[in-house]
């Protein structure tokens, strides 16, 4: 077999599978007992939760495919779509089999520390008379109660809400079935009063069987019995044409459709009776086609990223304090101390509210004329969005491009749009057609007769709540060179159907693709050379067939390259004649690694990028993407540094390759754990 032919045959993991085991990394994370027990619990819910996203999107997608009747086998990685479904089916029973069995084992370690989750049948009467009330307080006036039978029409069940199916026996032998939402105004676990030194907590599931006679106590039946089941909606957002209506309303609308979508997953409790089983399948409509996956006594694990502390903080990871960055202080003007030279920002080792007083110094201050920034991720309670809004009400020109697309966090950035535009932001919803994920802001500062540039550009979301998980940097920077740049990307958004020149950053869609075979042609020249040849990335998915193939081609050129990759993996690395030269790891820990680094070593003389696009299609060709380049020698050196200490974890690194069995990476040397490496060294930078 020929090079080329190889390259066109099994070439690449499976997108949705190389998914999955992302998310088998995940579970590890809940099954490693180095782990403190309650984090444990916490990645059993990000488990749950990221398979959730993966029904409403991956596995919808695929499933669209067969319905439309095509194979789908080039864009799926060489597998028939249909034959896919089955394969994601199987791993998805096998490790929601396995998230049980890890549910069970950390039950009994929480049990050895005196805190016992128990069940309808443990109540003793103390309890009894504390849940009750409860019950009638806070549980029973939000309760919606659904009462089937065969003339009734079934409503819509709500994507990904969880509900208990209830079966009575009435005279005669007759089912009278019925739904019972499980309301989410109710915290999942509630917390009953201690006795002695023992915690106690009940699952709002558990009261509600508990309390089953209290709910349904007009009616006459001999038994009765609940097991939950959860339905998972096609996520795609399908908007309108109607020109009547803004594109706010459009996304509105269509958010609001989301929860109506078609069914691409059914989970039942797999003790369920038959018979209820199938009556409720036919009610829904839900057939073979649709993924049917049989689970546990609980579904929505996700509530378990919620899972109450107890006070126990021995149990948890230890909450670390965010560092300053040296010479910059939170007393002193941050334009003076960025107008001298750049500075870089690593969250959650270092404090995100430089970004916050950043802001907050441009809503104040007299000379500053205009504010541009990109969004498409905010907090909850987000003091970016209110420090552009102060700075508005100041007089400022504030100009905020954000994205309304972005998955998920739609309805939340719909509310913070409409906040802005009442303040009168100027509000810029992206480009047709192209998702702006860009992270990136400027401003204009009157200074004597000309106005200075002044702004920074990051990997990550501008959003308080992830900064303190999600690990981002961010460049501060007055370099007139990169904010023209960022400037005329501002400028294409006025203007799109114009193209504009960068000479600094590297921008999707337009140049990406370009500009890195261009960087990746010049290691494979050097090596042609006789030179050294590196290529050193980190992001969290590649998944792009064209970006894949020219690391192949490099790797066969000699040029060496390191990956950390912490998500989706399609390059099959180690492979002799394709990719031999490429090693690939994951890090997955306490912290979400999520900035993206490009390092070309371009004989000596590295060229650096900080990056909000992975390698996928939809980063390269469909999206507003900025990669930065990092002139700073100093700062280079520091994002070298923290690549190094990522790439020499070999605590929670796992070996990316062709068995996709997440092996820990094991070694001789002496042991580091990366994420908490990286703090230590920025600890010791602030002392030096």
């Amino acid at each position: 077999m020929t090079k080329t032919e190889n390259l066109n045959t099994n070439s690449y993991v499976n997108r949705e599978i190389s998914w999955l085991q992302f998310n088998a990394r995940v579970l590890q994370e809940a099954s490693d007992e180095t782990v403190p027990l309650i984090e444990r619990l916490r990645f059993l819910g990000i488990f749950s939760n990221n398979l959730d996203e993966f029904f409403k999107v991956r596995y919808a997608t695929v499933k669209r495919i067969v319905e439309a009747g095509k194979g789908g086998k080039s864009e799926l990685g060489g597998i028939k779509a249909k034959e896919l479904l089955d394969i994601i089916t199987q791993i998805v029973i096998k490790q929601q089999t396995e998230s049980v069995e890890i549910l069970n084992t950390i039950d009994k370690k929480l049990k050895e520390e005196n805190i016992y989750v128990i069940d309808e049948t443990q109540i003793d009467e103390k309890q009894d008379e504390y849940l009750k009330a409860y019950f009638y307080k806070t549980v029973s006036p939000a309760l919606v109660t659904i009462i089937l039978n065969d003339a009734v029409v079934l409503p819509n069940l709500k994507d990904s809400a969880a509900y208990l199916a209830v079966r009575m026996l009435m005279s005669g032998d007759k089912n009278q079935f019925a739904l019972i939402e499980i309301p989410k105004s109710v915290n999942r676990f509630i917390e009953l009063p201690k006795q002695g030194d023992k915690n106690y907590i009940i699952m709002v599931d558990d009261l509600l069987r508990y309390c089953l006679e209290d709910i349904f106590n007009i009616f006459d039946y001999s038994s009765i019995s609940a097991h939950m089941i959860k339905i998972t909606r096609d996520g795609e957002l399908d908007f309108e044409s109607d020109l009547s209506k803004s594109f706010i309303e459009k996304i509105s609308d269509s958010v609001k459709d989301r929860q109506i979508g078609e069914p691409v997953r059914f989970v039942y409790d797999k003790t369920i009776p038959e018979e209820t089983l199938l009556f409720l399948m036919s009610k829904m409509s839900i057939d073979d086609t649709d993924s049917i996956i049989p689970g546990g006594r609980y579904h929505n694990r996700r509530d378990y990223m919620g899972f109450p502390s107890l006070g126990r903080t021995d149990l948890m990871y230890e909450k670390i304090e965010p560092l300053p960055i040296k010479g910059l202080s939170m007393q002193d003007s941050i334009f003076n101390a960025i107008a001298e030279k750049d500075y870089l920002l690593h969250t959650p080792y270092q404090t995100f509210s430089y970004v916050v007083k950043f802001l907050r110094e441009a809503a104040l201050d007299p000379k500053v004329k205009t504010i541009k920034i990109t969004i498409y991720r905010l907090a909850e309670i987000s003091h970016v969005a209110s420090s552009l809004i102060n700075a508005a009400i100041n007089g400022k020109l504030v100009t905020v491009s954000i994205e309304l697309r972005a998955r998920f966090d739609e309805q939340a950035n719909i509310n913070y749009a409409q906040q802005m535009k009442d303040e009168g932001v100027n509000l810029i919803f992206g480009v047709a057609g192209l998702k702006v994920h860009s992270k990136m802001c400027v401003i204009e500062r009157e200074e004597g007769k000309k106005l200075k540039r002044y702004g920074f550009i990051s990997t990550g979301n501008f959003n308080e709540s992830t900064a303190k998980i999600y690990t981002d940097y961010t460049l501060f920077t007055s370099n007139k060179k990169i904010l023209k740049d960022v400037s005329k990307i501002f400028n294409f958004f006025d203007t799109n159907y114009r193209i504009f020149k960068y000479r600094h950053l590297i921008v999707s869609p337009h140049s990406t693709k370009n500009a890195v075979f261009k960087l990746i042609n010049n290691e494979i020249e050097n090596v042609k050379q006789g030179k050294e040849g590196l290529i050193r990335l980190k992001m969290n998915s590649i998944s792009s067939y064209p970006m894949i193939d020219k690391l192949y081609e490099a790797s066969r050129a000699g040029v060496k390259i390191q990956m950390i990759v912490r998500g989706i993996c399609c390059l099959i690395p180690g492979i002799k004649g394709m990719s031999e030269n490429i090693e690939a790891i994951s890090v997955v820990d306490k912290f979400l690694e999520h900035s993206r680094i490009y390092i070309f070593g371009n004989n000596g003389d590295s060229k650096l990028y900080i990056s909000s696009a992975d390698w996928m299609t939809r980063n390269i060709e469909n999206r507003v993407e900025v990669s930065c380049p990092i002139y700073d020698e100093d700062i280079k050196k520091e994002i070298i540094d923290t690549f190094n200490i990522s790439w020499c974890d070999n605590v929670k690194a796992r070996i990316l390759s062709d068995s996709q069995e997440n092996e820990y990476r094991k070694n001789d040397i002496e042991k580091v754990r990366s994420q908490f490496a990286t703090y230590d060294y920025y600890l010791k930078k602030i002392k030096e």
